[in-house]
């Protein structure tokens, strides 16, 4: 079993033989949820690709424990960045799919208000929603073993969608009815990929134009249909390992 992980704010500045505090909740959960004794390893990590390995060496009442730090490993950038534009599903189904992109390998992930979604995030109850995403983010990043987090960026409207996928190397919307497979298709060995997950309903004509005008064609998986809140997931894991990230 590998070590759990905890997220600190920040490593700056640790190195092996240092000694690192977890407090607040992560040295809440460490010490009276998960229960770590002296002697135990754990891995802490900022997120953002640094890592602290080391053995814990002591706790203090029910929230803080001290690590010795034995090595810092670190996650590079990844090669080629894989991007998915989710279109909000109905209900938690949106945080069931950033959990499991995110347990695969996702870089970046898009809320994007689709023209035929029928959950729309505004006001406080968008804030609490993407909030949601964020926090599943990091938590799913803590339970895959991660170092280096996936980004959930901010709503964007069709016409930012559209600009992101002019901007990358390869674009892709995900359509059942795509004449091309995504399993042949041609993909960069470097630069960024983004692919457009749309809602149940379905990326309207209008949108599906619009992205062809950027440079996003259609492309299918296979021959049965996925919900939106599992798509993702497995054109993630296609990309990951047609890209040579899982080799």
């Amino acid at each position: 079993m590998t070590a759990p992980v905890f997220l600190v704010e920040s490593l700056a500045g640790v190195a092996p033989g240092a000694t690192v505090v977890l407090d607040g909740p992560e040295g809440r959960h460490a010490v009276s949820v998960r229960r770590l004794q002296p002697g135990e390893d754990v891995v802490l990590t900022d997120g953002g690709g640094r890592g602290a390995s080391g053995t814990v060496v002591s706790t203090e009442g029910k929230d803080r424990l001290t690590v010795e730090v034995s090595e810092c490993p670190e996650e590079p950038q990844p090669v080629p960045r894989i991007t998915v534009v989710q279109a909000l599903p109905k209900g938690d189904r949106g945080e069931l799919a950033v959990e499991t992109m995110t347990e695969t390998g996702v870089d970046a992930v898009v809320p994007w208000s689709a023209a035929r979604c029928i959950t729309q995030w505004k006001g406080e109850r968008g804030a609490k929603s993407l909030a949601k995403w964020r926090a599943t983010a990091r938590e799913a990043g803590k339970q895959s073993r991660r170092l280096r987090f996936p980004e959930v960026a901010e709503p964007a409207t069709t016409k930012q969608v559209a600009a992101l996928l002019a901007d990358a190397d390869f674009a892709a919307v995900l359509h059942e009815e795509g004449a091309m497979p995504l399993a042949t298709a041609e993909l960069p060995t470097e630069g960024s990929i983004v692919l457009v997950v749309g809602p149940e309903g379905g990326v309207s004509p209008q949108e599906l134009d619009l992205f062809a005008e950027a440079g996003a064609r259609p492309y299918r998986l296979g021959r049965s249909v996925l919900r939106t809140s599992t798509a993702g997931t497995a054109a993630t894991a296609l990309l990951l390992g047609r890209t040579g990230r899982w080799s």
